[in-house]
């Protein structure tokens, strides 16, 4: 099966600027992910064949069989997740959906965003993301370092915190800009749990560490994301045939040399979501589409603009409804 963004004809299709779409992130994936969806149309299993062909694992297998430690496992996540928004992007696009006018995804999801726009195929896509996996974890062995979430904080005392407690040796940042009062922290494991015991002495009441060990998003990869930048070279790049809002200062990059900094960047410095987001309604967009598994995006995004319609597309109830309602 073939992807319609790339070709001639889709690019001719108008966009309606009110819709724009999101593709998440590690933490969405489930065993049985899109099983709804894939038992009505053979595509979402095609697409998953695709993907693994450059994955070099059975990403089907995997997301439905398990074992579930292996689909968790970074290097497998992210292809998996990569095959599981390109497949729901597919199956709207077969079915009739409205074409989005933006695109933007959380993370990994960024990868995704970028397939659907055409800019790289979703074979060299997974190629890719299996490798940025493995190079996240030998960047950060087990135990070097580790995430929390903290909730209803201000940024700018998560911020204060994180550089009080770092030193050259240890550091903790903030790594992910979720929503007003969700941030997400991360660093050497020792930091984050003195920027933890700082932010409880500040008054801040919840936080919760996060069960992973590669600290995305932080200078503890700048090491990986050198070695990704280098992979970068022997992909073949296109234009995007739609915008994407990327993470890093949320913003749309046109010339493929920025796309691609833009990507490299993204793995050492924090996600800009609430940016993502709300740039996405400053071009227009009323409502947001989550293109995957989970609906972790869609909390999200109504939580940094509540008159956004944001909704998931991850079963066959959700993806049919917003496939008949929105016109």
């Amino acid at each position: 099966m073939t992807d319609t963004v790339p070709t001639a004809a889709a690019t001719t299709v108008a966009s309606d600027p009110t819709l724009a779409f999101v593709f998440p992130g590690q933490g969405s994936q489930s065993l049985g992910m899109l099983a709804g969806l894939a038992a009505d149309d053979a595509g979402i299993a095609e697409t998953f064949a695709e993907a693994s062909d450059g994955a070099g694992v059975d990403l089907w297998a995997l997301s439905q069989q398990g074992p579930e430690e292996d689909l968790d496992r970074t290097e497998f996540t992210q292809p998996a997740l990569l095959a599981a928004g390109v497949a729901v992007w597919r199956l709207w696009n077969a079915r009739g959906g409205v074409r989005p006018a933006r695109l933007a995804g959380h993370s990994l999801g960024e990868y995704t965003a970028l397939v659907a726009s055409g800019a790289l195929s979703l074979t060299e896509a997974a190629r890719l993301v299996r490798l940025r996996g493995q190079l996240m974890q030998a960047a950060a062995p087990a135990g070097t370092g580790g995430m929390a979430a903290v909730l209803g904080a201000e940024e700018a005392l998560v911020v204060e915190v994180c550089e009080a407690v770092s030193t050259a040796s240890a550091v903790v940042v903030p790594a992910n800009f979720n929503s007003p009062g969700q941030v997400v922290i991360g660093g050497h494991a020792g930091a984050v749990d003195a920027a933890l015991v700082m932010l409880a002495e500040r008054g801040v009441r919840k936080a919760v560490k996060l069960a992973v060990s590669v600290p995305s998003h932080t200078p503890l990869m700048r090491e990986a994301a050198d070695r990704l930048a280098a992979a970068m070279d022997g992909i073949a790049w296109s234009a995007p045939s739609l915008p994407v809002v990327q993470n890093v200062d949320a913003q749309v990059h046109e010339n493929i040399d920025a796309i691609r900094d833009a990507l490299v960047r993204q793995l050492y410095l924090p996600v800009q979501w609430t940016g993502c987001v709300q740039a996405l309604a400053a071009a227009g967009a009323t409502r947001i589409a989550e293109c995957g598994p989970g609906k972790v995006l869609t909390g999200l995004a109504k939580r940094i603009d509540k008159a956004l319609d944001a909704r998931a597309l991850g079963t066959p109830v959700d993806f049919a409804g917003a496939l008949a309602e929105w016109k």
